[in-house]
């Protein structure tokens, strides 16, 4: 009862053992024949914690008679890495297996590169964090294959549990226990994907659960106690947590309110309000902008309530300045517009400013030619207020077009305006 943990006694000793992710080492792929062929390449296995990253690796080891070590290298050091190197001198390769590889700094990654570059180590490395962002681009480069897995499905974790029942030697099987199916199924559906909560899940329900003899008996209170909140898994700073503001960002833009309403449960069950309302403010701008220019102050209402709310009560303003937006006409002209009026100013598309626009608020401003400026207001057109025509643009720039509105929501009746204007300079011209 005391010994080493169910999930590190049940994790696989070769590659035909590994659950789920067959996508990544299933039979009928490359990865899965080069191991059965002798043959490992260097990789990198990223994603959620307890999906199988440490799993295949091991079980790759298993499959192979190529030595290995593993590592963890938020404890490791170089002279942990220089005693692999060593091992390497007598045996003449070795697989190391590297966990949390992002947490190696560049020196400890650089040492790597020449052991691996020739071979001697061959370098399964496994990081929570995407590879692209936080392992040395030299690293990936010597990295033969980057593997994305993704969560266990509930029929895995439960092939992954019944094993774990029946295996008398590293599993659970030498016990007396009752447990139904949909019990199983709980306790699947609990661990989100996640194999090694599950089996930690199921060892701790068992030794949780009364007795009856010799026979456990598994108590449906005592699993919903052990799942608690069953989904969440986003470092507030870690990839996924990213990966989740982008998903509320495109389900918005997208106009699905269950899916947007979805992902910001996630995030506001990660605990961090201020990152979602930043997200939350940049969306009423970036994706509704000009089709409704209420939506920004609307959402800035919900903002500010949520910070002089705080969690929970904050998900009540949050969750109706996320429909609104959802339903919203969108549009993203405006800042389309300037970002191309940025890109001209960056790569040197300028012209000087007319003479007419400077400042001509003092003394001596008209013997620089700072004059013939017209002021609109002395020019009334109809409702709209005053214009007259006179050139803003540089000369260089003239008949430049940023702006291309779109005929959504209130913008419909801003680019009605627009063209008016335009058709106006046409005829004063």
């Amino acid at each position: 009862m005391n010994g080493e943990p169910l999930a590190y006694r049940m994790r696989p000793t070769t590659i035909d053992e590994i659950v789920g992710q067959k996508d990544i080492i299933g039979p009928h792929t490359s990865l899965y024949k080069m191991i059965k062929n002798g043959f490992v390449p260097s990789m990198l296995l990223y994603g959620e914690p307890g999906i199988g990253k440490t799993s295949i690796a091991f079980a790759i080891a298993g499959t192979t008679s190529i030595p290995f070590i593993a590592l963890n290298a938020t404890t490791a050091g170089k002279k942990d890495v220089e005693a692999v190197v060593d091992e390497t001198r007598l045996t003449g390769k070795v697989i190391l297996f590297l966990d949390e590889i992002h947490r190696f700094n560049k020196a400890q990654q650089d040492y790597l590169l020449p052991h691996v570059e020739r071979g001697d180590i061959i370098l399964i490395g496994a990081t929570t964090e995407n590879p692209f962002h936080d392992v040395n681009p030299a690293i990936r480069s010597r990295c033969g294959q980057i593997k994305q897995l993704t969560r266990l499905t509930t029929d895995n974790i439960k092939e992954l549990l019944n094993k774990a029942l029946k295996d008398e030697q590293k599993g659970l099987g030498k016990l007396s226990i009752k447990i139904t199916n949909e019990q199983i199924d709980k306790i699947s559906f609990g661990s989100n994907g996640d194999a090694r909560k599950s089996l930690t899940l199921l060892e701790s329900i068992v030794y949780a659960s009364p007795r009856e003899s010799s026979t456990y008996l598994i108590d449906d209170e005592i699993i919903q106690d052990m799942i608690g909140r069953v989904g969440v898994y986003g470092d507030k700073k870690g990839s996924n947590f990213y990966n989740l503001l982008s998903s509320l960002q495109k389900s918005i833009r997208g106009s699905d309110v269950d899916a947007a309403l979805y992902y910001l449960a996630h995030l506001l069950e990660t605990g961090d309000l201020v990152a979602v309302n930043r997200r939350l403010l940049v969306i009423a701008y970036e994706d509704i902008g000009l089709a409704d220019t209420s939506i920004g102050n609307n959402v800035l209402a919900a903002v500010t309530s949520s910070e002089r709310l705080g969690l929970p009560e904050a998900r009540i303003p949050l969750s109706v300045a996320v429909v609104e937006m959802c339903l919203s006409s969108k549009s993203n002209s405006a800042y389309k517009a300037l970002d191309m009026a940025i890109n001209d100013v960056r790569n040197g598309n300028v012209g000087d400013i007319p003479k007419h626009l400077r400042d001509g608020h003092y003394a001596g401003a008209k013997d620089l030619g700072h004059v013939g400026y017209k002021y609109p207001h002395d020019f009334p057109i109809g409702t709209f207020g005053g214009w007259v025509q006179q050139d803003y643009l540089p000369t260089k720039l003239l008949g430049t077009k940023y702006y291309r509105p779109i005929e959504a929501g209130e913008e419909k009746r801003l680019a009605g305006i627009y063209k008016k204007l335009e058709q106006f300079k046409k005829e004063n011209k």
